[in-house]
């Protein structure tokens, strides 16, 4: 089994990367948040990758590649555990967890199905698929990075205040970002007043 591929990167669609080694190019298919930290075609590239077959009598190859042994590990565990879900459908799952696998992996733990449909975007019963799958299974992926929205709650003047920033145009990652610090550094705010805060600090 091929545990990675290293060699340099020959191109790059949103959804497929070709590496070449040794001469030979390897097509492997990433997520959109994958392809946003290549670098430029030409450059030196590490996929992990996990191989999955299809077709009759196994009779093709494809390649799933990822930055990270953290991500794999992640999809591996969503491909395997998830009822009904296939390599396709588990690096959709993947590319919406990329956000932030710390808070993806809390939430989980925690059961908090708003949490995984407000952040993530996962549909309730998604959501909750996803809970009764993983809920005993998650603890053991090591996740190396940390939470950024934990003292987020959905329905709090917290997301009403991330709500009302997507509004006026800023990316609702760095949305999260601003108000977790924010709500982290000054209690008991208004929603008027955390959305004051945020912007001195977009």
């Amino acid at each position: 089994m091929i545990d990675y591929f290293k060699g340099t990167l020959s191109y790059k669609t949103l959804n497929t990367a070709v590496v070449e080694v040794a001469g030979i190019g390897y097509s492997v298919s990433i997520t959109a948040d994958t392809f946003n930290k290549l670098p430029a075609d030409g450059n030196n590239v590490k996929f992990y990758v996990v191989e999955a077959t299809t077709g009759m009598y196994g009779g093709v190859i494809s390649y799933y590649g990822f930055l990270s042994k953290e991500e794999r590990d992640m999809f591996v565990l969503i491909k395997d555990e998830v009822p009904a879900t296939g390599p396709k459908k588990a690096m959709e799952y993947l590319d919406k967890i990329s956000k932030s696998f710390a808070d993806f992996q809390a939430a989980v733990m925690k059961r908090d199905v708003s949490m995984l449909s407000g952040i993530f975007g996962f549909t309730k019963k998604t959501a909750e698929k996803l809970v009764a799958a993983l809920k005993d299974k998650i603890a053991n992926v090591t996740v190396k990075d940390s939470a950024k929205w934990s003292n987020i709650d959905v329905g709090s003047s917290s997301s009403e205040a991330v709500a009302a920033l997507i509004t006026l145009g800023y990316k609702e990652t760095d949305a999260r970002e601003v108000v977790n610090k924010v709500v982290n550094e000054k209690k008991d705010l208004s929603v008027e007043q955390i959305i004051t805060e945020s912007l001195k600090n977009l």
